[in-house]
């Protein structure tokens, strides 16, 4: 039977119950004495937790420089902490796929009429978008220029509907980009770009030592230890993480003793993991909100594809990528995507340095297969690792956020 406790680790018994760049220049002024009373309120709208992460690592990096601004926005946990107003919570924003964007339009049309509202009645100083393309640049069009609209964190035009070019040339006063083919990309259409680094650099870092949590967890360091991260959504969880259980048990198979832990998202109910692991006869430990101390201390990693599969290659994990989605959606969605790989990690890098296994190639055996290729093969996971700590190199130096929120200011205050 699966038991959770206050630490929030949820434990199952076995019963079941990147090329290296050249130096990278930013383009920063020599001044940063920011007027006080220059900037006073700031809107903000992001719209899943790995938005929330990056919106909220810039607020605070805002703050420090002009502790003064007001912001109000659309945001979650991240931004919260900051102390930013959330006058709506992404909680129940995420979606997967064409029938989840049908279900949830009555709310995204409303939540859009709430901001323009919003807008009219605080009058901010400028609009900050923060990836949530979908809804962000209906919502920069729908502002049509009544004030500054910033995008921080790229829509990904360049892999798929790169007719959206136009709506970002004619409606966003600026956009800062995290990657810099990206600021490339943007330049090549006349559009205002500027690469500023990658804010993860930053995040991503284990919050405990490595002996110590796995004394916490009880976890014994002599076995295997496979991390699982299913992704951030209900639906992904649903989807993906059977599939990995199911190759975790052929692992197991073939090296007994594997542990098995699962980096569970803060926004979701526990019990949804629960309920697909209790079919499952592993030693499987559920972490909730450590996803960068579970990846710590594993050997390798599955991993969904989305932003974890960056914090993974920065950790410089072996890991796997897999991802699925339902039929209609993969028929509708895949003949628009124009880069040759899913993965982030694979598209910075230009080639495949981590396997992919998407739709009808996420198939448990041959996960498993590639895992147990990274356990038993140390010259195949150094060599992947090389390759990561490459793709780490070209993601820029520390202080992204910090680069964004001075050039930000400045932007506003000419």
């Amino acid at each position: 039977m699966a038991q959770i406790n206050q630490s929030t680790t949820h434990c199952l018994n076995n019963s079941g119950e990147r090329n290296t760049q050249a130096a990278i220049t930013y383009p920063l002024s020599d001044k940063h004495d920011f007027e006080p009373r220059s900037i006073r309120k700031v809107f903000i709208i992001c719209g899943e937790p790995s938005g929330d992460l990056l919106a909220g690592d810039l607020v605070s990096a805002i703050q420090k420089l002009q502790p003064q601004i007001e912001f109000s926005a659309v945001g979650g946990l991240r931004l919260a902490k900051t102390g930013a107003s959330i006058f709506y919570n992404i909680s129940e924003l995420s979606v997967m796929g064409f029938f989840d964007v049908l279900k949830k339009l009555p709310r995204f049309l409303k939540l859009k009429k709430m901001v323009l509202e919003k807008i009219d009645t605080d009058k901010p100083d400028c609009l900050i978008l923060v990836d949530f393309s979908g809804f962000n640049l209906r919502l920069a069009k729908a502002v049509n220029k009544r004030i500054p609209v910033i995008y921080y964190v790229s829509p990904q035009i360049w892999a798929s509907r790169e007719g959206r070019i136009n709506c970002i040339k004619k409606f966003i006063s600026t956009i800062f980009v995290l990657f810099k083919f990206e600021e490339k990309f943007y330049h090549k259409y006349q559009i205002k770009a500027t690469f500023v680094g990658h804010p993860l650099i930053d995040l991503v870092h284990p919050s405990t030592d490595k002996p110590i949590f796995l004394n916490r967890l009880k976890i014994d360091p002599a076995k295997k230890i496979i991390a699982l991260l299913p992704g951030s959504r209900k639906q992904e969880i649903k989807l993906i993480l059977p599939i990995m259980l199911k190759a975790a048990q052929l692992i197991n198979k073939i090296i007994p003793e594997t542990q098995f832990i699962i980096a569970k998202t803060p926004n979701l109910d526990a019990q949804i993991y629960l309920a697909e692991c209790k079919k499952f006869a592993l030693d499987l430990k559920i972490i909730d909100n450590q996803a960068y101390d579970c990846l710590n201390i594993a050997q390798a990693g599955i991993v969904c594809s989305g932003t974890a599969t960056l914090e993974t290659a920065i950790i410089q994990k072996p890991f796997v990528i897999v991802y699925k989605t339902n039929l209609f959606n993969y028929l509708l969605y895949r003949p628009q995507i124009k880069v040759p790989y899913i993965g982030i990690v694979n598209i910075v890098a230009g080639k495949k340095i981590v396997p992919e296994f998407i739709q009808f190639d996420a198939r448990p055996k041959i996960i498993a297969k590639s895992i147990i290729e990274l356990l038993q093969n140390s010259l195949s996971a150094q060599k992947m690792i090389q390759d990561l700590k490459i793709v780490k190199d070209t993601l820029g130096e520390p202080g992204a956020a910090e680069r964004a929120a001075k050039l930000i200011l400045e932007f506003l205050q000419k």
